[in-house]
């Protein structure tokens, strides 16, 4: 399609507005029937696990001492490593569930499954510890030593419950935001190693496996493609597409106090499959950035050979970003994101944004067709924060549309639902997009639900760690 646009490519000071051929491979559409799938599959895994641990149990082995204290500690470790697997799929970014959920969604079922595992697997601990005592009549704690002493991989699979357990405690939200990102990133990536140190223990040693060869098989053939999804999707993929693309900075410009725009260049960008309001996982192979990956959204849809992401600078990683010299190489995974224009159900959309969120909302807005008379509304603190607000207002303009920026405090402008139905009183016609802080998303997200607004017509992402 052919739009008026301001060319990322061009410096600031020699910035015009100009027709512009925008060519890009478009995000497949989501299909929520692969969502009910995965559901379905998950609950028929489940109930698997449970009548494989059933089935492998005796009525004489029950009846022996500590037999039933065992059979429980069995079962809870069994359930709770399928939910250990299904908590690493989730988080796998797996592109089919990836495009129905979002990050925010994947995560929000991420945090909600995580601490079931983990306490099903203290369970498992504690119980089989105890029945393994009742069984020889001695001490639990004497017991510990004995197990991790004389059975093969028990300290193994001892250090991976430890991990779990502590990676579980720093994820408790007031302990998680007193830690950098990057803290937080590295910690998380020892869960893997935990997983990878459970293994042995549990094949080796579980009671549904041993003797059950069939079992075995097939627990292992699950943990293989876990381990494979995974190295497939955030391995596998973004070394593909980082190769193919080759993509480098060309420039940094400021935008605003606070704010600035990196524009790379690349080859075959025709051929990434994005949509406007994804969002790319950037690893700046430079000093101090190569080891980290961090998400920033395009804030303009790709002009090959260029792409452009504006970035705040509100830690390390984005005042590092902001200092990026030109041919810095650049490796990319994703893009991901369900804030993208396939995700409408209705013609009209209402689209509103928060601070750094205007750079999801401008390539959102961008990638829209003009039938979709978008009303937009854009909030900042200061007239300063709104970051990219005539090429917004231009855009705007082309699709006949309307712009309301407001500045203020959070106290000073409030999104219920009154405000809401006054400042776009046909909301209820339009798709919801949301992007921008948690406070903001929240009471918009919150106000569209008093409204009515079906969830299906409700997209946001947060922007967040």
């Amino acid at each position: 399609m052919t739009v008026t646009v301001f060319d990322p490519s061009v410096s600031p000071s020699k910035r015009r507005t100009r027709r512009h051929q925008v060519v890009h491979l478009a995000a497949p559409p989501s299909h929520p029937a692969i969502g009910r799938a995965a559901v379905a599959l998950a609950a028929v895994g489940l109930v698997a696990v449970v009548a494989l641990g059933i089935a492998t149990e005796t009525s004489s082995e029950l009846s022996l001492p500590g037999g039933v204290t065992t059979f429980v500690g069995s079962l809870t470790g069994l359930v709770g490593m399928y939910l250990a697997l299904l908590m690493v799929l989730i988080v796998a970014r797996i592109p089919a569930l990836e495009r129905i959920l979002g990050q925010d969604g994947m995560l929000r079922w991420h945090r909600r499954l995580a601490p079931w595992p983990i306490s099903l697997l203290v369970v498992h601990a504690v119980f089989v510890t105890v029945g393994y005592a009742q069984a020889a009549r001695t001490g639990a704690f004497h017991e510990i030593g004995l197990l991790v002493d004389n059975y093969p991989d028990m300290l193994a699979a001892a250090v991976g419950l430890g991990l779990m357990v502590a990676i579980g405690v720093i994820s408790i939200r007031a302990l998680r935001q007193r830690m950098r990102r990057e803290t937080w990133w590295v910690v998380h990536l020892y869960m893997y190693l935990a997983l990878a140190l459970s293994f042995a223990h549990v094949i080796a040693l579980g009671p549904a496996f041993v003797g059950h060869p069939v079992n075995r098989l097939v627990w292992s053939v699950v943990w293989a493609a876990t381990a494979g999804t995974v190295l497939v999707y955030r391995f596998g993929l973004p070394l593909l597409r980082t190769l193919r693309h080759r993509l480098r900075v060309v420039e940094v410009h400021p935008e605003a106090p606070g704010v600035a725009s990196v524009v790379l260049a690349g080859r075959a960008l025709d051929r990434l499959p994005v949509s406007g309001g994804q969002f790319i996982a950037w690893r700046f192979l430079t000093r101090g950035l190569w080891w980290q990956a961090h998400p920033y959204s395009l804030s303009a849809l790709p002009r090959p050979p260029y792409l452009r992401l504006t970035v705040k600078q509100v830690g390390d990683h984005s005042a590092a970003v902001a200092r990026l010299e030109p041919g810095t190489r650049v490796a990319i995974e994703g893009p991901y994101g369900a804030l993208a224009p396939h995700a409408r159900t209705q013609e009209k959309v209402l689209l509103v944004a928060g601070g750094i969120g205007i750079t999801a909302l401008r390539s959102l807005l961008e990638d829209l067709p003009r039938s979709a008379n978008p009303v937009v509304v854009i909030r900042a603190s200061s007239e300063d924060e709104l970051v990219l607000r005539e090429e917004v207002a231009e855009l705007v303009r082309q699709r006949r549309g309307t712009l309301h920026p407001l500045v203020g405090s959070r106290d000073q402008i409030r999104f219920d639902a009154e405000s809401l139905r006054r400042l776009v009183p046909d909301v209820g016609q339009r798709d919801v997009f949301v992007t921008g802080p948690p406070g903001l998303v929240g009471d918009v997200v919150a106000a569209a639900r008093q409204i009515g607004i079906h969830r299906r017509a409700l997209h946001y992402e947060v922007f967040s760690w």
